[in-house]
């Protein structure tokens, strides 16, 4: 009779649990959305704190100031001299995007910088040693760019044409001139015949300014084959003991810029060329292939890959004839100093992770596995 009279109070029991149950439910489940939603919203405002942090303080004040660099400054320094001048908005937010960016080699100096300059132009400038003064041309030349690019920002911001800058860096009198003057970078590899543009790949990415309006075109250029004389001295003694000309560096270099844009590890894709190069195999990459057809496409077909040009690295082995654009210092690197890898083949997901592989085999099941159709990768 007992057992029977409890069953009630029993059964009152677990209702009172499971309730309490689905109350507790609910209350983690409030504290969940309630914390996602916060953490989603700190983050929104942390990614728009940082690109308002990175854009000009004001892009309408072209007032120029004076800014001090003193000998030895770190980019803390730098950053927090900046911002005390009123130049940038953020230190920390100017600090981190100079790593990011792996920028280094500022130079000491007096500088002309005003509110309305983009950080990147700051950071290129702050990078010549040399004050902004008086400027009244200016244009900056990014990495990875080609001849007809670098053409397109010369007559945007000139008084000289793209026919102008193409014919002029073709210019017999003008290439002999720059072998002269720069003997160590510009050499007689650039006069190969099957070379699209003769000086493509020598004229540097960065920040050039001119104090006169009307400075001459082959003053422009020289500057810029200048600047990546400048640059690879460093190098010389590397590519010495790999027995590389400045020309054969210049190419893998910017072989390893067009591929490896963003963040992409450019030492291990460095390491699947010279494997390749090592193993006698061709390089199958598909921005030389771009270069041979002479545009710009989202999508590689198996017909591009198929075009009959010297620059077309699934036809030829080896190097093409030149460089297919400009390179940068990390890319500069990369090709002197790849990674120690085995791989033979990689491949860009639309997402722009990079998958790497030793056989086709394993890279065939990673491109039907991430990839619709070729598409940019070894």
């Amino acid at each position: 009779m007992k057992q029977k009279q409890n069953k009630p109070s029993i059964h009152k029991t677990l209702l009172e649990k499971q309730e309490e149950a689905k109350s507790i439910r609910k209350i983690v489940w409030r504290i969940v959305l309630v914390a996602g939603i916060a953490i989603a919203a700190i983050a929104l405002a942390g990614i728009i704190y940082i690109q308002n942090a990175l854009s000009p303080v004001d892009p309408s004040d072209k007032k120029q100031v004076k800014v001090s660099i003193p000998l030895g400054s770190s980019v803390s320094g730098i950053a927090a001299e900046l911002k005390e001048e009123g130049i940038i908005k953020d230190a920390r937010v100017f600090k981190y995007y100079v790593k990011f960016k792996n920028e280094t080699n500022f130079q000491a100096g007096d500088y002309l910088l005003s509110k309305s300059m983009t950080m990147d132009d700051m950071i290129q400038l702050l990078k010549t040693g040399k004050m902004a003064e008086n400027i009244a041309m200016q244009f900056t030349i990014p990495e990875g760019h080609q001849m007809k690019q670098i053409a397109a920002i010369i007559e945007n911001n000139s008084e000289y044409s793209k026919e102008d800058v193409l014919k002029k860096i073709q210019d017999p009198a003008f290439i002999a001139a720059m072998k002269k003057k720069y003997p160590n970078t510009v050499t007689n590899e650039i006069d190969k015949k099957t070379a699209k543009y003769k000086l493509e790949g020598y004229l540097y990415p960065a920040t050039y300014p001119f104090a006169d309006p009307k400075t001459s075109l082959d003053t422009i250029l020289e500057k810029m084959i200048s600047e990546t004389d400048e640059r690879i001295k460093p190098y010389l003694p590397q590519m010495k003991e790999k027995k590389w000309s400045v020309h054969y560096f210049l190419t893998m270099s910017s072989i390893i810029e067009e591929e490896a844009t963003g963040k992409v590890d450019r030492k291990k894709i460095a390491s699947v060329f010279f494997n390749r190069l090592k193993s006698g195999m061709p390089l199958q990459t598909d921005p030389t292939v771009l270069y041979a057809l002479g545009e710009h496409k989202d999508r590689v077909t198996y017909k591009d890959l198929k075009v009959s040009s010297p620059y077309n690295t699934y036809v030829i082995k080896g190097l093409p004839p030149g460089p297919i654009s400009n390179s940068g210092n990390m890319s500069m690197e990369a090709a002197l100093k790849p990674d120690n890898t085995d791989y033979l083949y990689f491949l860009a997901a639309p997402d722009g992770t990079v998958y790497y592989s030793r056989t086709l085999k394993e890279h065939n099941q990673l491109k039907e596995k991430h990839i619709t159709g070729p598409r940019k990768g070894s």
